[in-house]
């Protein structure tokens, strides 16, 4: 099927995208018809959940989000095989390393902010031409609600969380002259192969790992189809989050420390 033949369905570019979330979000979205792109640093793993998708609706490839030429090269194809359409930049690629601070290897810190951050600063600069060339066009971001408050164990996930929340205001701002939305996602713990490396962490434990990727796939979806007048720039999933935004957001930042302290069981 040709480019051409894609140009009523709108688009979704989705990174890391073989697994968890971003799977479901690619599998959600093509339920509905849309051209899907699927872009992971496994390449493979894109191209078997691709080929499990409607057949010539889907465009599969490799992407470190960390390398601004990769970016370039999965845009160009993704732009050429969608119809030249980018509707949603759905930034979800992600890694994280778990554990007390000074016990995490330095290197694992980098990564995260490499990926998490820089990744999609990467993303958005580079789809900004494309996003720009269609219509009502948006960008959702990966967020966590440990971007509501700093989380022991997970200081600098939770870090990048914090960057992606204030990216997000800025560029929402900044954006809406071109016609462009920009949203984030706001999940609590996740049933993922990245759940694993939540066992040992107290607040993971007290608050229990309630969310399925579907459900956050579900909140992806309402961003990007929403129709409202007023933009709406944070998105929690599931009914902790919800709670833990609204609860911070009224209450004293020591009663916030103070909530955080006793779910990671901080003496």
């Amino acid at each position: 099927m040709t480019g051409s033949a894609h140009q009523s369905r709108p688009a979704i570019f989705v990174t890391g995208a073989a697994t968890g979330i971003g799977r479901a979000c690619a599998e959600r979205f093509a339920r509905h018809g849309w051209f899907v792109g699927l872009y992971d640093i496994d390449a493979d793993g894109a191209a078997e959940v691709a080929a499990t998708l409607e057949h010539g609706c889907v465009v599969a490839g490799a992407l470190d989000v960390t390398d601004p030429d990769a970016w370039r090269v999965a845009l160009a194809q993704f732009w050429e095989k969608s119809g030249q359409r980018l509707d949603v930049l759905f930034n979800n690629a992600g890694v994280l390393t778990a554990g007390p601070f000074e016990t995490v290897e330095l290197a694992r810190h980098q990564g995260m902010l490499n990926v998490n951050v820089l990744g999609m600063i990467n993303g958005c600069h580079s789809a900004f031409d494309y996003l720009r060339r269609t219509p009502g066009a948006r960008v959702i971001n990966m967020a966590s609600a440990t971007a509501i408050y700093g989380q022991p164990d997970l200081v600098t996930y939770s870090a990048t969380k914090f960057a992606v929340r204030g990216f997000t205001e800025g560029l929402e701002l900044e954006w809406h002259r071109h016609g462009i939305r920009v949203s984030d996602v706001w999940p609590s713990f996740v049933r993922t192969d990245m759940a694993k490396k939540f066992e040992r962490i107290a607040s993971a434990k007290s608050l229990g790992v309630r969310l399925m990727p579907d459900d956050v796939a579900a909140t992806v979806w309402a961003c990007a189809t929403s129709q409202s007048l007023v933009p709406k720039t944070h998105w929690t999933v599931g009914l902790q989050a919800r709670l833990l935004a609204i609860a911070t957001s009224v209450s004293p930042a020591p009663i916030s420390r103070w909530v955080v302290r006793q779910l990671a069981h901080q003496t």
